[in-house]
């Protein structure tokens, strides 16, 4: 027998009719003013704006875009390319966009299951973000020393491990890198996990392998404060996949990573209450551009400190900051010891005056989060205070540091040195006994 409709059916029917012979066509939700605030942001001239605007504004917009990292349309979202692209230059096995490093450093020790009663060492010269990603998670950051490459010393970190040591979050410093073989080694002797943070050093090596790769979890700040990134974003690489399922339920607590999305757990201890640092797709469309310039990038870094390194002369009040691994850094940075506050500022002065960037801490120098005592959060709370770490008390006040540029011709480079060289001579003393600034 033929079904009988009800009045609600063939009221619903012909609704249904009514809609499809609407003939009025709304706007898009996202169109040509937010294309114009972009350009705008972009810095353009305003003659260009208004050429911009006239070509798109002859253009047919449908429904606009959609700016999500799911459910958008798209064979590959913006997110899911920047995420390949990283895999692909760094060689790892998983990682995940994220809003910021920092929210980077959070999922990733929580997938190192950092939590109540654990404690991570990290360095006490490295910015305050690694250590308050511990305290965040729920465990208590142990600040280990540094020595004359800046990074965490690796004959300190075994008197700073008890049984309630989790992991160790080594930090590639200003470009530089830790020295991994040595870290590794001891977390593996005790089982620990490593979070490299790699957010002052993206893309520096340590005997072949990028940093962030050679730990359990690395993280890496892609921003417009870095050498790679376009304005606030972040990226974690995970070792296996465990990992980067506990690290993407911290960015994504709705569980949008899952195969699917409502399913109860596959496994004791898959779902927990996170948060969201789901980095965004217009953040993303920019910087997998960036991280694909990464490479070139880092190469003309390198090669502008290696021509100034080697025409720098020896003297013997000057001791150069050791380098972990000297071909794989990032190289953004010159850096070496003068032996006095007095003699560093003097030579700082004399840089200055031959138009070398140049900066010291020296004496009475003003807070920075960058060194364990001056975090102020952490130290409140646990009692940090300046004599815990004592070498990188001194070695953070003393060190001179040169930005470089990574444009520089061979011809800048010369120039470059020649005038460290001439500042150096009228400070310090030359000879066969002293040591270069490499």
């Amino acid at each position: 027998m033929p079904k009988h409709r009800t009045d609600q059916e063939v009221a619903l029917q012909g609704s249904m009719r009514a809609v499809t012979r609407i003939k009025t066509k709304g706007k898009p939700k996202i169109g040509v003013d937010e294309f114009m605030a972009l350009c705008g942001r972009f810095g353009f001239a305003k003659p260009t704006l208004n050429k911009i605007r006239k070509i798109v504004l002859e253009a047919d917009w449908g429904e606009g875009p959609f700016f999500a990292n799911y459910y958008s349309g798209l064979k590959e979202s913006s997110v899911q390319a920047f995420e390949r692209v990283a895999r692909e230059v760094f060689g790892a096995r998983h990682s995940i966009g994220t809003s910021s490093g920092s929210g980077a450093l959070h999922a990733a020790c929580v997938a190192a299951g950092v939590g109540p009663g654990t404690e991570v060492i990290c360095p006490a010269i490295g910015f305050f973000a690694t250590a308050n990603a511990v305290d965040l998670a729920g465990g208590k950051p142990v600040f280990c020393d540094v020595d004359e490459s800046l990074h965490m010393d690796p004959a300190k970190i075994e008197s700073l491990i008890n049984e309630r040591t989790a992991a160790i979050a080594p930090t590639h410093v200003m470009g530089g890198v830790c020295d991994m073989d040595r870290i590794m080694k001891i977390a593996n002797r005790h089982s620990l996990r490593v979070i490299e943070d790699c957010a002052q050093s993206c893309g520096a090596q340590y005997k072949g392998r990028y940093v962030g790769t050679i730990g359990d979890l690395g993280i890496f700040s892609i921003s417009c404060y870095k050498i790679t990134g376009a304005g606030e974003g972040g990226l974690l690489l995970a070792r296996d996949r465990r990992l980067w399922e506990r690290a993407s339920q911290v960015v994504e607590c709705g569980g949008l990573w899952r195969p699917s999305r409502f399913a109860p757990p596959r496994y004791p201890g898959e779902l927990f209450t996170g948060t969201n640092y789901r980095m965004s797709e217009l953040e993303a469309t920019l910087d997998v551009v960036q991280l694909k310039k990464l490479p070139q990038t880092v190469q003309r870094f390198r090669t502008v400190k290696r021509h100034i390194l080697d025409r720098l002369r020896p003297f013997r009040e000057i001791t150069p900051q050791i380098c972990n691994e000297p071909e794989g850094e990032v190289g953004y940075l010159l850096r070496f010891f003068p032996e006095t506050i007095e003699l560093g500022e003097r030579i700082v002065e004399g840089l200055r005056a031959q138009k070398i960037d140049a900066s010291m801490r020296g004496k009475n120098a003003p807070p920075d989060w960058h060194c364990y005592a001056y975090m102020y959060p952490l130290a409140v709370k646990y009692g940090f205070k300046r004599g815990d770490c004592p070498v990188a008390d001194d070695l953070f006040d003393r060190v001179i540091n040169v930005p470089l540029n990574q444009w520089y011709s061979a011809v800048d480079c010369r120039t470059v040195a020649g005038r460290i060289n001439a500042v150096l001579s009228a400070c310090c003393t030359p000879g066969p006994n002293g040591r270069a600034c490499n």
